[in-house]
């Protein structure tokens, strides 16, 4: 049984397979309750059946987990016949169910350390007063072994992952782009005391994101991002779902093209269920097939790639620095490259005209 306060898990979910049991396993030690909220929006409806659900086996597997992996009886499934309304309205169905004293939004290819969960509930436990807690994710591509980075991780307040919520009775869960919830005073959550991503960064919690790792899944968001109205990343996504398998720009392996990226070496630790899945894939225990990354191997022992890699680094690093930092940094350089040729001039002058 858990410790600390009660957290209710929500979860939205859709083709969740490969990744669906693992999950639950991984937060089910500290749910108070589990609430998989199941099916497609208009967006994703071309990936769904004629009813709105998923075309994989994710029912099925929340069902066994439900049947075999749930003795406290705490995972609930919510479907519907036909499809929501949008990804805000299916949060608002786990957040109207839940009966924790905290919310954390979760997906199903998000993971966290053991440990790292352990200090979240510790910090509630001793500070009560804290309404909202965000993370940074460390976002895998083509396998666990790889981390892809963006200049946008530096650049964009949106990276900031709004995952953990204080709730309870009149909390109301406003909106899911970004996801936001207002306290029974109608507060937003945000505004109060909120534990952001550097604090949480600094205790060494991070959410290990399996982003792009399968190419079902790629072609999935490709698919769906398409369909919204994210114009730059809608018209990207051509470009962005071939790129990711024929590795032709590294530099650009996100779905958003004005960012740049670049691939990192991870050797972890990994969130134990992460390594699970990752030991089944290999076994032919999940139905998953991962890239074969053979290129990718010969890109990282590139020396043009890696002198490349850090010159795009300290670029996308600059880019989001604070404004005032790069003003600052922009006069020092201006003066660096103009000053010596004017003292000379200057000097050059004071020469002609006789005066010291």
């Amino acid at each position: 049984m858990p410790t600390g306060p009660k957290i209710t898990f929500g979860m939205i979910v859709l083709n969740g397979q490969p990744y669906i049991e693992y999950c639950l396993r991984s937060i089910y030690p500290f749910a108070h309750e589990i609430i998989v909220v199941e099916g497609a929006y208009w967006a994703s409806a071309e990936l769904a059946t004629p009813h709105g659900h998923s075309t994989d086996d994710t029912l099925a597997a929340v069902k066994r987990f439900q049947r075999t992996e749930d003795p406290r009886g705490i995972v609930k499934l919510v479907t519907r016949d036909g499809l929501w309304d949008d990804l805000t309205q299916q949060s608002q169905a786990y957040a109207q169910r839940a009966t924790g004293e905290y919310l954390w939004q979760v997906d199903c290819d998000e993971f966290y350390r053991p440990q790292d969960m352990q200090k979240v509930i510790d910090l509630l436990t001793e500070d009560s007063s804290i309404t909202m807690m965000t993370f940074k994710a460390i976002n895998f591509i083509y396998d666990i072994k790889y981390r892809l980075v963006s200049g946008r991780d530096f650049q964009c307040e949106y990276v900031e992952y709004r995952r953990l919520f204080k709730f309870g009775p009149d909390y109301q869960y406003i909106e899911h782009e970004p996801p936001t919830v207002f306290d029974p005073q109608g507060r937003n959550l945000a505004t109060i005391n909120h534990l952001d991503k550097d604090a949480t960064a600094r205790l060494g919690i991070y959410i290990y994101h399996c982003w792009a790792m399968f190419a079902d899944k790629v072609e999935m968001k490709a698919r769906t991002y398409v369909k919204r109205d994210w114009e730059a990343i809608a018209a990207a996504m051509p470009s962005w779902r071939a790129n990711w398998q024929s590795l032709t720009d590294p530099f650009h392996l996100q779905s958003d093209y004005a960012y740049r990226t670049w691939i990192k070496r991870f050797s972890g630790p990994w969130p134990p269920e992460v390594v699970r899945l990752r030991d089944d894939i290999e076994a032919g225990r999940a139905d998953a097939v991962l890239r074969s990354n053979e290129d990718v191997e010969r890109l990282l022992g590139s020396f043009g790639y890696r002198f490349r890699r850090v010159f795009v680094m300290a670029w996308e690093r600059a880019k989001g620095a604070d404004s005032y930092l790069r003003r600052h940094c922009a006069y020092r350089l201006l003066r660096l490259v103009i000053k010596p040729p004017i003292d000379l001039l200057q000097w050059a002058v004071r020469k002609l005209k006789g005066k010291p």
